[in-house]
């Protein structure tokens, strides 16, 4: 079976629309999908809708922004009840952040002499959640950049002047809004935050101690010896195992829905929990 359990819709910073990603999630042969967009379910009753037409398993979920250790990690939840009250005063909280944090991104991109940043920023990102790619489209659009990626490169990259650290929530918090919603939790992209062997560690040993459901063992399309590396991390602190493509826009094929390496044999897979 094909399983995505990451991916991403214009209700935070993709491209496509939640029944856009459903239907080519569909045309990829992926035949369980979980819609993961940040801080938000907004998305998610669209495309609980296709996948039922589209005779595909979907399964609700939500990527949060949390932090550890001053690190921004994220955590991705499963199996979530969308309605469930805790949950969405939790992410209105969230929103508020997301909010003030693009503030303070408009404001220092403006002293580097680009008008209009938040503003900008705020008109693509309509009703979806602001991030910061919503400021990178602004900066391409005004030719300031040349394309999203030398954005990010210049302007809004990890320790670039629009690298906006907020406060999010504690990790062992955001945890419990995921368990109080019903769903699962799923440490994201471990490799992405680049942490030493020691630190990861360390921070499994919390996330286990909060309750952690799972680690994303897969992510995308990755080098074979950092996925035998999580393989054994499951196994070590008796976690189940999550992959997703982390697709956000379907011009980077790279991480295309469904394009996800399978999970090693010997691991326990985390839908396992709830199908």
């Amino acid at each position: 079976m094909k399983v995505d359990l990451h991916c991403h819709s214009l209700a935070s910073d993709g491209a496509l629309a939640p029944a856009q990603v459903l239907r080519r999630a569909h045309a990829n042969g992926v035949q369980m999908l979980a819609l993961t967009d940040h801080d938000t379910v907004a998305g998610v009753p669209e495309a609980a809708e296709t996948a039922k037409a589209l005779g595909m398993r979907f399964v609700a979920g939500i990527e949060v922004s949390s932090q550890w250790s001053g690190v921004g990690i994220h955590v991705v939840g499963l199996a979530i009840d969308p309605d469930n009250e805790i949950l969405k005063a939790a992410l209105d909280e969230q929103s508020r952040k997301r909010e003030q944090r693009g503030v303070e991104i408009g404001r220092r991109l403006a002293k580097l002499g680009f008008e209009d940043c938040y503003e900008g920023a705020k008109k693509i990102a309509g009703d979806s959640e602001l991030g910061r790619p919503h400021f990178a489209r602004y900066l391409v659009n005004q030719g300031y950049v040349e394309n999203h990626g030398s954005a990010f490169d210049k302007y809004l990259g990890a320790g670039k002047v629009g690298d906006v650290k907020s406060q999010w929530p504690e990790l062992d918090e955001v945890v419990s809004w995921i368990h109080a919603a019903g769903g699962y939790a799923v440490l994201a992209h471990p490799d992405k935050y680049k942490l030493t062997r020691m630190k990861l560690k360390r921070l499994l040993t919390d996330f286990k101690a909060a309750g952690g459901d799972a680690i994303e063992v897969v992510s995308g399309t990755q080098n074979r010896d950092i996925t035998g590396y999580f393989t054994r991390l499951c196994e070590e602190f008796d976690l189940y195992a999550s992959c997703g493509s982390d697709f956000h826009n379907p011009n980077t094929q790279w991480c295309d829905l469904g394009k996800v390496d399978p999970l090693p044999k010997s691991c326990r897979p985390v839908w396992q929990l709830f199908c």
